[in-house]
């Protein structure tokens, strides 16, 4: 048995879902322009740059969850969907994960974006498994906090381990293990499976990919 590992934003999405989310919600109106739109840039910049504090972005992320009824969040997120998601996915890869999935592998998106969010994107791919970042919810309704820990750099490890400890697998359980990313937050993972592929990688994950010798992909 095989098992492949994807990441979500700027890999199988050409485009950032988290971004793209908040930047959905300010141009509804539902979060100020000119206060959370240069937040949300800021946070970006900091991913791209490795210094993101995942719990300070989490606080803001997660925030507008907290703040509206789960029917309109899950109006705003099909709206969401069709508008900012969809043209975000192209065909190399729907092609790239249907292959896999073809191929009988246990498949995951493994994503530091929250659950909310990544949800149906996840099942638009037709992929069975999210490991992702858990919005706390008490009795039907976000907090505004995350569960556990954050599907965020090394804290993939963790949260991929324990997805499938609870299917009985570990890592060594498989022939062979692929890792799809963009990302130089995601080379914990990837230095874990035995098949990293960089997915239109940025600077330093080109980088180090090269001096490597693992493929680098595009899927735009």
């Amino acid at each position: 048995m095989n098992l492949v590992l994807f990441d979500l934003d700027n890999t199988l999405l050409a485009g950032d879902s988290d971004f793209a989310w908040a930047q959905f919600l300010i141009g509804k109106g539902v979060l100020d322009r000119e206060v959370q739109e240069a937040k949300n840039i800021l946070f970006y910049e900091q991913y791209k740059a490795g210094t993101l504090d995942i719990f300070e972005f989490l606080d803001f992320q997660l925030a507008p969850l907290a703040r509206h009824p789960r029917a309109e969040l899950d109006a705003w997120h099909r709206e969401f969907m069709e508008r900012s998601v969809r043209p975000m996915i192209t065909a190399k890869a729907r092609a790239l994960v249907q292959e896999h999935l073809d191929s009988d592998a246990l498949i995951a998106v493994v994503t530091a974006t929250n659950a909310f969010v990544t949800g149906p994107i996840v099942r638009e791919f037709g992929i069975p498994h999210l490991v992702a970042t858990i919005p706390a919810q008490e009795g039907g309704a976000f907090t505004g906090k995350p569960r556990g820990l954050p599907a965020f750099k090394a804290g993939k490890i963790e949260r991929v381990d324990a997805w499938l400890e609870s299917l009985g697998l570990h890592l060594g359980s498989f022939d062979r293990s692929w890792f799809y990313s963009d990302s130089h937050n995601d080379l914990p993972l990837m230095q874990r499976v035995s098949n990293p592929v960089a997915v239109d990688p940025d600077d330093t994950l080109r980088t180090h990919a090269q001096a490597q010798g693992w493929p680098v992909i595009s899927l735009r």
